[in-house]
């Protein structure tokens, strides 16, 4: 975990870090309607002096920008967004928390106007649709439709400040069609004998112009609680942070709110309660729940010294720790913000789809122009009502909004869910990229195996009442050793041995083993050469036993006095458990599984056995993985490499998917793009499913936010009048192109119902 935690927590200093290159912060952007919108704040963004590069995400309502802050600043980038009609929230410290707030006024506004302008729009659909040629109606319906356009007066501001910056959005669309639809109602309310007199009817569009904005404010409501909701793992994770702690304080226990802990406050900790920052025990023990990060469900004792999280929970006990990292510097903080930065990563397909949505508003508005011109030359004797209508139909039913959801919806859902799993996605590529992978190759240390040794085998030769003073003897002997297998020994046998006894002499023999002595008797621990230089005889029995063990590829050890051999142990990196069903999986998938490790032929051979694995290669250089991954890709595979050490890096980084395991090197997290926090390589085939099923839900989105434009904007310009007299209402188109949007949000949804 101590791997875990540096790493989140050095890339959010270097993600929010004054440096001689510039600094790079993200920050939330409210008022944004659409994808168009997304596209003008990222323009205006980067058209600002001492801006190196910015990314802006609709979905999430966040803007990434790094900047040289010696020559800009980030209020200065705030009014350059102000100035197109929307805002920059640039509190960093509670960034989110204000988000929320604004986003949960926005979304009541919404709710007040939306409510209030279908009151006011419902009687004057029912008099456009049915009574007509009642006294007054005209000036009855411009009286209701007033209201109304007051309570969507956003969209006229909004695009009248993009059009002083020459651009254009999904304001720009609605502010020209209902504009123009009202003042055209409004002309023939107040002179209808212009028309008259040239053997037309005046008609009035008043219920066409209002149900356009009813429909989209609905639309946008809809759509932001939708929204919503694609981020409740973040809410889920954030909620794991109690809000108030206790401390100590001269003495006294004291409430205060967790945002105000520092680091050294001494805090308290009561059974059931949750870990507020990361620390360090100082008084007490206890067992926690450390699910939260490691996905292991046995509670982990804590005692004295040892090392708690933020988020986890606490079980039986109660303890005291010293707060150690606080704030955005905690284990869970920097969990969420990888969570974060990855929603709002963009998909190479993103990437395209923002392109589209660029040109697409400045596009339907040539195409609704020459619509309406197409109408007043071919139109006959009502061109210039089907031109108004053809005109506004166009730009209400060619809204981007669907296109601009379609990408990012999905990507949001999926990193959500994989957090909810245990697989932290740094960006959007990976999960795009991950479904089309055919070759995993595999470290061994630590991602197949354990990465720790530990005795697996054990043969006491010794009666039962002798076994406890010989196991303290060893244990003595091992805890004065420096070689690394030592420590395995020690872990398994402490608990089991008698107390523990003091040594007279401790040799340690090269190659060979230790030689130690206690009560005159002389005791060896090591290899079998170092029991034949002390004439120490092996029964062929136990030597065969040996023999099968290191066939195992085990490591054996002989514990001896000088008269007799008193046991044999094994120690090796012991697979883990689920790795056999891992590979299983991932080969009944049609992905080839490789494995590398710098180990020997024989140590790799009989691992490869064990996990079912035909592809190994031993005695591999950090070099030799990153090139075995590029051959792979030069035969047309697409290579996920999986790895958890330094020396994987290379690999990590050449491969098309990197995944490291959370509880390896920091520099391989640093790399991989995404990470396994519970190290189970189970957690692979759901993570390439989850790629799968989120690509899928991303090329849905894509196909109905590309054929309702496709089919739609024809209509609404009038090809089926010729052939069928059928002419799209405007407040239909509106009510589509809010359907639209909220369809392909609502199939975004869906993946947070898939079983990984």
């Amino acid at each position: 975990m101590n791997a875990v935690t540096e790493t989140l927590t050095k890339n959010a200093r270097l993600n929010t870090s004054n440096t001689s290159k510039g600094r790079k912060v993200t920050l939330p952007v409210t008022g944004m309607s659409c994808a168009a919108c997304a596209v003008s704040v990222e323009s205006m963004l980067k058209s600002e002096e001492g801006v190196k590069d910015a990314g802006v995400n609709f979905a999430n309502q966040t803007a990434w920008v790094d900047y040289n802050p010696s020559q800009t600043a980030l209020p200065k980038l705030q009014q350059a967004i102000q100035s197109i009609g929307y805002d920059l929230i640039i509190d960093e410290d509670n960034a989110s928390e204000k988000q929320q707030e604004v986003q949960a006024k926005h979304y009541q506004e919404l709710k007040t106007k939306t409510i209030w302008a279908a009151i006011f729009s419902a009687p004057v659909v029912v008099i456009g649709m049915f009574f007509m040629d009642i006294p007054y109606a005209n000036y009855i319906m411009l009286a209701l439709s007033l209201p109304v356009l007051w309570l969507g007066r956003n969209f006229y501001i909004n695009a009248k400040k993009q059009a002083q910056h020459g651009k254009a959005n999904m304001d720009s669309l609605v502010a020209l069609s209902t504009g123009i639809a009202f003042l055209f109602s409004l002309f023939n309310t107040l002179n209808p004998h212009f028309f008259h007199e040239q053997g037309l009817h005046a008609h009035v569009y008043y219920e066409a112009a209002i149900m356009i904005i009813v429909f989209i404010l609905l639309g946008k409501l809809l759509e932001e609680r939708a929204k919503s909701n694609t981020s409740s793992a973040i809410k889920k994770l954030m909620g794991l942070q109690p809000k108030t702690v206790r401390i100590i304080e001269n003495g006294q226990e004291k409430e205060i709110p967790t945002a105000q802990v520092s680091i050294g406050n001494i805090l308290v900790v009561r059974p059931g309660e949750k870990i507020p920052v990361d620390g360090k025990v100082t008084f007490g023990t206890s067992y926690v729940d450390e699910s939260m990060i490691s996905g292991e469900p046995l509670p982990v004792e804590k005692k004295a010294e040892d090392k708690v999280f933020a988020g986890t929970v606490n079980q039986k006990g109660s303890f005291r720790f010293e707060a150690e990292k606080v704030g955005g510097d905690t284990i869970l903080s920097q969990i969420i913000k990888m969570v974060q930065e990855a929603q709002g990563s963009k998909a190479p397909v993103q990437k395209l789809v923002d392109k589209i949505a660029g040109i697409f508003v400045p596009v339907v508005i040539g195409i609704a122009i020459l619509s309406a011109l197409a109408w007043i030359v071919l139109g006959g004797d009502n061109a210039y009502t089907h031109a108004l209508l053809a005109f506004v139909t166009v730009l209400v039913i060619a809204c981007p909004c669907a296109l601009g959801l379609a990408t990012p919806t999905a990507i949001m859902v999926g990193v959500g869910k994989g957090a909810e799993n245990n697989i932290l996605i740094k960006d959007a590529e990976s999960l795009e990229l991950g479904y089309k992978v055919n070759a995993i190759v595999l470290d061994k240390t630590g991602t197949i195996t354990e990465g720790k040794p530990e005795v697996t085998d054990e043969l006491w030769l010794a009666d039962d009442r002798d076994k406890g003073v010989y196991q303290s003897i060893l244990v003595a002997i091992e805890a004065s050793s420096e070689h690394p297998l030592a420590e395995a020994v020690v872990r398994k046998l402490r608990t089991s041995a008698s107390p523990s006894v003091e040594l007279s002499s401790f040799e340690s023999l090269t190659g060979k083993g230790v030689k130690a002595t206690f009560e005159n008797e002389t005791y060896l621990v090591g290899n079998q050469q170092l029991l034949s230089d002390h004439q120490v005889a092996i029964s062929s029995s136990l030597l065969t036993q040996a023999n099968v063990l290191q066939e195992e590829a085990k490591t054996v050890i002989f514990f001896a006095s000088t008269h007799q051999v008193i046991a044999i142990l094994a120690i090796a990196d012991r697979i883990k458990a689920t790795s056999k069903q891992a590979v299983e999986n991932l080969q009944k998938q049609g992905i080839d599984v490789y494995m590398l490790t710098g180990d020997n032929e024989q140590t790799a051979k009989a691992v490869a056995t064990q996990v079912g694995l035909a592809h190994y290669k031993a005695e591999v250089l950090p070099s030799d993985k990153a090139d075995f991954v590029k051959t792979l890709q030069q035969q047309g595979k697409v290579v996920a490499m999986v790895g958890d050490g330094i020396n994987d890096s290379h690999a990590l980084a050449q491969a098309d998917v990197s995944i490291a395991m959370g509880k390896g090197s920091d520099i391989a997290m640093d790399v991989a793009k995404m990470t396994l926090i519970t190290s189970d390589l189970n957690q692979i085939p759901k993570a390439l499913k989850l790629s799968r099923k989120t690509v899928q839900a991303i090329r849905q989105n894509l196909f109905w936010a590309f054929i309702y434009n496709i089919i739609g904007i024809p209509i609404a310009a009038g090809i089926l009048y010729p052939s069928f007299g059928f002419l799209l209402d405007p407040m239909i188109a509106g009510a589509a192109m809010a359907l639209s949007s909220v369809s392909v949000v609502t199939n975004s949804l869906r993946l947070r119902g898939v079983k990984l």
